[in-house]
């Protein structure tokens, strides 16, 4: 069975598109099938692909975001959806706000990473560091899928 997983982040421009991006690479590289896509809590950027400075360090590493674009999370992702992950607690917060009873698991992703110093996807939109951002999500990308590996089928 196909595991699906929504990544979310603030705006839908810079953290969870690349969080999309890495695990889609990561995944086929280990032959794990999966569906993925990534949303933001706020509307600011609907429509609009990920932050042209973001694309460029995904870019680099080998990780082409540019056909994707920024929707925000409804209710009716957590019915479509078995995990939905989010870069950092105010995320989490409003996800489990909007959460439907029964609705799909709401995670942080630097759960999956839980050596990495940190409970937080740091925003390189305002920290301007893309690469340390990326660092991190590829750390929490392979921690994701050791579990999804890992878990009993």
């Amino acid at each position: 069975m196909t595991q699906r997983i929504l990544f979310v982040c603030l705006g839908n421009i810079c953290r969870s598109p690349s969080a999309e991006g890495v695990v889609k690479r990561k995944a086929a590289q280990r032959g794990v099938n999966l569906d993925l896509d990534s949303a933001g809590t706020g509307a600011y950027h609907v429509g609009e692909p990920p932050y042209a400075a973001m694309q460029s360090a995904a870019i680099s590493r080998g990780y082409d975001l540019s056909n994707l674009r920024a929707r925000q999370v409804t209710r009716t992702d957590f019915a479509a959806f078995d995990l939905l992950v989010a870069m950092d607690a105010d995320n989490l917060a409003h996800l489990e706000r909007i959460r439907p009873q029964g609705g799909a698991e709401v995670v942080l992703f630097t759960d999956y990473a839980p050596d990495c110093g940190t409970d937080a996807v740091p925003d390189p939109y305002y920290t301007r560091d893309f690469d340390g951002t990326l660092d991190l999500i590829e750390r929490c990308a392979e921690g994701l899928l050791d579990a999804l590996e890992a878990a009993p089928r």
